[in-house]
This record gives structure tokens, sequence and C-alpha cells, in this order.
């Protein structure tokens, strides 16, 4: 699955693969809110190479496939440290190797924990986000994450106590599934980049739960979730 990264435009391909804005490759550089990001108009996201569509492909053939990707212009790579768990980030690491992480923006997120039990739980507490944090670099081989999402909001949490300590461990700020509201009081203690959420044919209800066009107005970036289309 891929994400298209836009101000301003969206659209879906038919084969269940990708977003596409329209452009060949992926398209030419657009900056992803107002701080600076600049990414290619069509990301690639890596979800669905470790979890959730079936048993995870050969490496060897998600790996080319993540080359190929950046040679056709791909500029920004999605992941989470809840895909897997962990193994998507560690199979993204390994297709970085080589010269090829300077040639894209890594997006990774936190917050959503696995249990034992399949059990799932949402924090974003300070001393969490750190370690999680550490984890992401740690299995992505990098020194620095360039976009760092919230991936599921912590009700349990002000959004304004969830700070990320800027050590030069991530360059930029997004927020995952979140509200206008939250996406309102988060942006005032630290520029949001990005939000990320599910905006396609079968998912409308975006439209109607947060102000796209406000959002903007905030100088924020939408990345637009695709789902698969079957035709």
């Amino acid at each position: 699955m891929a994400k298209l990264v836009s101000s301003s435009r969206e659209g879906t391909c038919g084969n269940g693969c990708c977003c596409c804005s329209g452009d060949d490759g992926g398209g030419a550089a657009d900056e992803l809110g107002s701080q600076g990001l600049e990414v290619s108009a069509l990301g690639l996201g890596c979800m669905g190479m470790s979890a959730y569509y079936g048993p995870p492909k050969p490496e060897p053939d998600i790996v080319a496939l993540i080359h190929h990707a950046v040679a056709a212009g791909v500029t920004l790579l999605d992941a989470s440290d809840i895909y897997g768990p962990h193994t998507n980030e560690l199979l993204l690491g390994k297709a970085l190797q080589g010269g090829v992480r300077g040639k894209v923006q890594l997006a990774t997120k936190f917050g959503i924990l696995a249990g034992a039990d399949g059990a799932r739980a949402i924090r974003g507490d300070p001393a969490y986000v750190r370690s999680a944090c550490e984890g992401s670099l740690r299995r992505l081989g990098v020194e620095c994450i360039d976009l760092y999402y919230q991936h599921r909001v912590d009700v349990s949490v002000p959004i304004e106590v969830t700070k990320l300590v800027e050590e030069g461990k991530i360059n930029y700020i997004g927020l995952s599934e979140a509200s206008e509201s939250t996406i309102r009081r988060a942006h005032t203690v630290h520029p949001i980049t990005a939000v990320q959420l599910e905006w396609s044919l079968w998912s409308r209800d975006v439209e109607e739960d947060i102000n796209l066009q406000g959002t903007w107005h905030w100088n924020c970036g939408v990345q637009s979730v695709g789902q698969r289309v079957l035709l």
C-alpha cells in the first residue's frame, strides 16, 4: 500500500497497490507542511510488506521492490513499529543500505503496542515515546527519523504533554488518525508537519470529521491512505 502526499490533490489506482497523483514515477517534489520537508507526490507505504495482507513475502523480493520504487522517483518510505511488530522496520533498515538512505525521507510511527495475546494498547507518555523512538532508530539502522508520527492518540495523556525530545533523533512530527481538536492543540505546542488519515472512495468520514482546508491552513501536510480497490 502506498500513500499520496499532497496539499491539494488525491487519487486512487485500481490495482490495490497505490494512490496516484497522476504523475509519472514518484512525481515532482511536494513540500509536506511548512517546515521544509520535501517528498515525492507518491510515497511507498510498507505496512503490507510485513503484516496484515497474508504471510510476509520473501525478503529479497521486498528489498528489490523498495529499490525499484526509489529508482522510479519515490522519496517517502512509510513504516511503523507495530507492523510485524518490529519486522517492518528491520526490513526497511536492510533496504536502506548501500546509499539508499540518502535518497529518501523516512517516516515511521509509535503509539500502538501489541500484547502476547494479540490485544493492543495505546501509549503516548513521554518515557514510552523516547523508548519507542530509540527502538525504531536501532531497528532502522539510522541516526535520525525524518518524520515521526504518533500512530494513535493516547487519550489518557494530554496531547500537549506528548513532546518528543529534540536531540537530533527526529526532524519532523506527524499525527495519525487524530481529531481536528487534537491536531489544533498539538500544533500550538509544536508544528505538526503531516497528518496521516484514511481517505479513499471507501472511507469518506474524514470529510465530516476534519476540516481539511483548515488543516492545510495550519500548514500541515495531508497524507491520505488509499484502500485496496478491486475492479
